[in-house]
């Protein structure tokens, strides 16, 4: 057994400027839009989140929560909200073409943004620049620049759901072909996120809990459609990462996914004729193998039972830093609840090195931070007491087998 402590990696945290913090981020003439939008925005959510959003930016917080939760890298996503929209980034939906031009330029805003932050701490932190995809042209440009400008986390993709389409073409469609050409050849990570891609449920008081029953659903979809299109056949060294979806659904979905494209290739199924060499010439879960990554936030056991099928290699645990229903404050009691029982080997792949490996971190600087606050195999490895557990909290990490 290893004293070395663990180099953990939260591949799931998430940060942004605060809405005034954008503004040098544009140039004068939206700087000029920028002042007359700030004049109407207000927090939807003031009372639910205004007390921590500082946390988003906050360096001195940020980094001492980090090191007494033994956390020495983190992939980071987007949180707030960027010039000219009217609330978070990652669940407003993608924008509607009246709207693409200047919620554009809020995502370049926050990119540049995200660009100079990730800079303070450069080993430690590994930036996801956003995109959108309605003008494919604009979206490379944009890549371009994230893979320029060292936001190593790569880019993060949007899903398109059944209402954007006839603005959006869907990701299986071949005109983005030349996107993935891209991403491959910058070696950037493709990453999905949870509680992203629900379609417009309206405006009535029951629409939003319709649509958290739902998100899983739409929150998974494109992993299905990447797959099944051919886009891990046609460029095999993309990465592609789903992040705060669990993994619990993998093995179930991989089975489904095998089964219907053994039909597919039969060349008809029921009513359905099929074209010609439709299907990859291998099974989806020969590519999800080589191919994808997992980001298994707040993972309990649950999540991690089926970890032999999945792939040790393939899962990088995460604390969803600064969200309520994330591990913070009690990471290093969701590591011991989570890991005690996996051995050290595997511990120590899915609590860093995988994401280490996946996002290009430096594991020897990384190693020298953890000697001062990372836990060790032996603290992980002691199982929860029935007193330990918290008895307040959101996260969903403490669940327990059975």
């Amino acid at each position: 057994m290893s004293s070395d402590p663990i180099v953990v990696i939260s591949a799931d945290t998430h940060a942004g400027a605060s809405v005034q913090g954008y503004r040098e981020y544009l140039d004068a003439k939206h700087q000029a839009l920028f002042d007359e939008w700030r004049g109407t925005y207000k927090n939807p959510q003031k009372k639910h989140i205004g007390s921590k959003k500082h946390l988003n930016w906050d360096d001195e917080a940020r980094m001492s929560h980090m090191s007494e939760e033994g956390v020495v890298g983190e992939i980071v996503f987007p949180n707030t909200v960027p010039p000219f929209f009217r609330t978070s980034v990652l669940i407003c939906g993608n924008p509607r073409p009246e709207d693409y031009e200047l919620r554009f330029k809020g995502i370049q805003a926050h990119n540049r943004w995200l660009r100079d932050w990730c800079a303070e701490y450069p080993d430690q932190r590994a930036g996801i620049g956003l995109v959108y995809l309605n003008d494919i042209e604009a979206a490379i440009e944009e890549i371009e620049w994230i893979a320029k400008s060292g936001l190593r986390g790569g880019i993060l993709l949007p899903h398109v759901p059944d209402d954007c389409t006839s603005f959006i073409k869907p990701l299986y469609h071949p005109d983005y072909d030349p996107m993935w050409a891209l991403i491959e050849e910058t070696g950037l990570v493709v990453n999905h996120h949870g509680g992203t891609g629900s379609p417009d449920y309206g405006r009535l008081p029951i629409s939003l809990p319709i649509r958290l029953i739902e998100t899983p659903f739409f929150s998974t979809r494109s992993y299905s459609q990447l797959l099944l299109s051919g886009v891990f056949h046609r460029f095999p060294k993309l990465k592609y990462i789903i992040t705060e979806s669990g993994c619990a659904w993998v093995p179930e979905t991989l089975q489904r996914l095998d089964a219907a494209w053994a039909r597919i290739a039969t060349g008809a199924v029921g009513e359905f004729q099929f074209a010609d060499d439709v299907v990859t010439p291998e099974p989806p879960s020969f590519y999800a193998k080589r191919n994808c990554w997992y980001g298994a936030s707040s993972a309990s056991p649950v999540e991690i039972k089926d970890r032999d099928v999945i792939g040790e290699d393939q899962i990088c645990w995460g604390s969803d830093y600064p969200h309520y229903e994330g591990t913070f404050p009690h990471t290093r009691l969701a590591l011991r609840h989570t890991f005690n029982d996996v051995g050290e080997d595997a511990a120590r792949k899915m609590l860093g090195l995988n994401a280490a490996q996946l996002y290009d971190f430096d594991v020897d600087a990384l190693s020298k931070l953890a000697e001062t606050c990372g836990p060790t195999w032996e603290e992980i490895s002691v199982p929860l007491r029935d007193d330990e557990f918290p008895q307040q909290t959101h996260t969903m990490a403490f669940r327990r087998l059975g």
